[in-house]
């Protein structure tokens, strides 16, 4: 095997259907497939619609992929898949299709934590990672501080969401305010029309008594309530709600959290470099007050760019071809799924 693995990367976790190839640190390939449109019927994620679509994308997925890389299934060293976390139908359908491509081929199988990959994907944007570092990760079902010495092997948790993500509470006000689905592009689309000063929303675990339980942690279940009874009160007493201010002022107490927590972790650690990652890291928002505050803390910020923030395969491959790099052992063929893996576990043996 060269030092520069080629590696296929399989992802289901949700609702994207991804198939990356990557060798070593550079793309080859990104393939998706959405059920957005078919959520959006619902309002919302519905676990079995994802997983059937899964089933449906997965086959032109997988051969649009190796045409855009222009390789074949047997000139791959490795293949990559999500074994977690994430809804247990949709890892399933990821997981069958990358044991059956072992079958196939031969090749060694890697199951891999889907927030692990969320760090490894800035590999294709900016080269190996720094070690150590701090990532933050800012997706629908997980907010996330972690030390990433080695994405390979050793991450520490330093803080995480105890209630809402702050994904999540960027769609239950985008439902409140009665925004399509997927709702976070939505909001942030209405936000700059709007005032971020115009209302003073919480800023949850952010107070001194916080300081010792909760510094790394996040809590945004609060804000989205706060959020619900303001405009509710004002419509109650029949007064004017502007939507791109309640959108602007909740976006900023959401970014304000993050960018803070994520710039202290920084400094606690003596860690000099933060890394960016997961879905709401496309907010070009909360990119741009990091950047300030990295800028004046004397922190590098890595941030990929926003197509490989959300769910892919190229994510999942460059997880894997770090993990054959590093010379790290192969996945069992029967590897299970485990929806609620822990943060600090890269892959399943």
């Amino acid at each position: 095997m060269t030092s520069q693995p080629l590696v296929l990367g399989i992802e289901t976790s949700c609702d994207e259907t991804g198939v990356g190839i990557v060798r070593g640190t550079t793309l080859l390939a990104d393939a998706v497939a959405s059920s957005v449109d078919e959520q959006a019927r619902f309002g919302g994620v519905v676990p079995e619609v994802a997983s059937r679509a899964h089933l449906e994308a997965m086959p032109a997925t997988l051969t649009r992929a190796l045409a855009d890389a222009g390789v074949a299934l047997a000139d791959l060293d490795a293949i990559a898949v999500t074994a977690g976390p994430g809804l247990v139908g949709a890892l399933l359908v990821g997981t069958a299709t990358a044991q059956a491509l072992t079958v196939a081929t031969g090749k060694p199988l890697f199951a891999v934590n889907h927030l692990a990959a969320h760090v490894a994907v800035d590999r294709l944007a900016h080269g190996p990672l720094p070690q150590p570092a701090i990532a933050l990760l800012v997706s629908g079902g997980h907010s996330s501080l972690l030390r990433v010495d080695d994405v390979t092997a050793d991450m520490t948790a330093l803080g995480a969401t105890i209630d809402d993500a702050a994904g999540e509470a960027f769609s239950k006000v985008g439902r409140l305010l009665g925004l399509p689905f997927p709702r976070g592009p939505h909001i942030e689309r209405l936000a700059v029309d709007g005032d971020p000063r115009a209302i003073d929303f919480p800023r949850g675990l952010t107070g001194q008594r916080d300081a010792d339980r909760h510094r790394f942690d996040f809590s945004f279940s609060g804000l989205k309530t706060a959020v619900a009874r303001w405009v509710e009160l004002r419509q109650r007493e029949g007064e004017p709600v502007n939507p791109s201010d309640v959108a602007a002022a909740f976006q900023e107490a959401v970014v304000d959290v993050l960018s803070r927590k994520a710039v202290d972790a920084c400094r606690h650690e003596g860690v000099d470099h933060l890394l960016l990652g997961g879905g709401v890291a496309a907010n070009s928002r909360l990119r741009a007050v990091l950047e300030d505050r990295c800028a004046a803390a004397g922190v590098v910020l890595r941030v990929p760019p926003p197509r490989l923030c959300t769910d892919n395969g190229a994510m999942v491959a460059a997880l894997g071809a770090a993990l054959v790099e590093a010379g790290r052992p192969a996945s069992a063929l029967g590897v299970p799924v485990d929806s609620a893996m822990p943060v600090e576990r890269v892959g399943i043996g």
